[in-house]
């Protein structure tokens, strides 16, 4: 994929904050296993097809003889060696064999010390900036990042790169938990707006593991080098947990 928009697979932006926060996470958390485990959630998904190039996808004649419990949708990205557009198709299974022996997603008890307010600077015009894709052999794919987010963490100056989802600011983001406790390829954050458009608030307790750790079928951007602490964020979702010995597709 070449956007990871806040489709039902995905949490949507952060609440606000209430006065229980902690039982506002506890309710995120029930959310996002009901976004995984739903008929086009992130474990639903059970292939991308990528068409010859010119070729348009036809829904009708791809959803021939599918079973019920079986959607279909289609895709488009931008060729990284032509710079066409590339069309595909995807195939959700709400029966697939991640669903049928998903357990759970773990994840590091909520903190409040990680609940971080950060300056935001806007950017004027559509600034581009290359992310790495977990699938395209090291190539890379230029998204928007409509501002700069600057704060400080354990005495260490940052700029962060989030980039425009359909409107929401998404942060791809890594540090050294991954590939010990947590997702190897790094975490999504999705940035929450406050009164101030100077201001914006990153609640590292709703860090998730990206579609990418459900699924193979994914291409997620992976954290640029300014996204990456120094230090363990052990807050958010750690990784999915299967049972019967089914191993994650990733």
């Amino acid at each position: 994929m070449t956007r990871t928009s806040a489709t039902p697979d995905q949490p949507t932006a952060a609440d606000q904050p209430t006065a229980d926060p902690a039982a506002a996470w506890e309710d995120w958390r029930a959310r996002r296993r009901r976004s995984v485990t739903s008929a086009t959630g992130n474990l639903a998904l059970v292939e991308t097809r990528w068409l010859p190039s010119g070729e348009r996808p036809d829904l009708d004649a791809a959803r021939a003889g599918q079973p019920e419990h079986v959607t279909v949708t289609t895709l488009a990205r931008t060729d990284l060696v032509t710079g066409e557009p590339e069309h595909g198709l995807r195939f959700w299974d709400a029966q697939s064999p991640a669903i049928r022996h998903f357990e759970r997603v773990d994840a590091f008890p909520y903190d409040p010390a990680w609940v971080l307010e950060a300056s935001y600077h806007p950017v004027p015009g559509a600034r581009r900036v290359a992310f790495e894709h977990i699938r395209d052999n090291g190539g890379t794919r230029d998204l928007v990042v409509p501002g700069d987010i600057a704060l400080t963490v354990d005495g260490r100056d940052y700029t962060l790169s989030a980039f425009d989802d359909d409107g929401t600011l998404l942060l791809v983001f890594g540090d050294p938990t991954n590939g010990d406790t947590t997702y190897g390829a790094g975490r999504f954050l999705f940035v929450e707006r406050t009164a101030d458009p100077g201001r914006v608030r990153l609640d590292f307790n709703r860090a998730f593991v990206p579609p990418c750790g459900f699924s193979d079928q994914y291409n997620c951007p992976m954290p640029p080098r300014q996204n990456r602490f120094h230090l363990p964020v052990e807050a958010g979702e750690q990784r999915p947990v299967f049972r019967d010995g089914f191993l994650a597709q990733h």
